[in-house]
């Protein structure tokens, strides 16, 4: 399972924790995450994120 950060706020999405607060399920890969997605502390989309090593 990777972790990946928004570029613009430092907020990690872990793959293995997912996110509760917004409905994603622990386990979920970044890649399967809905289109739309977005940050939920800046709001920018996906394309604002990297692998967080």
């Amino acid at each position: 399972m990777e972790k990946y950060m928004c570029d613009a706020c430092g907020w990690v999405y872990d793959e293995a924790k997912g996110d509760a607060e917004i409905g994603i399920a622990p386990g979920t890969k970044f890649e399967d995450l809905p289109v739309d997605f977005s940050c939920p502390l800046c709001g920018l989309g996906k394309d604002s994120f990297n692998k967080y090593l």
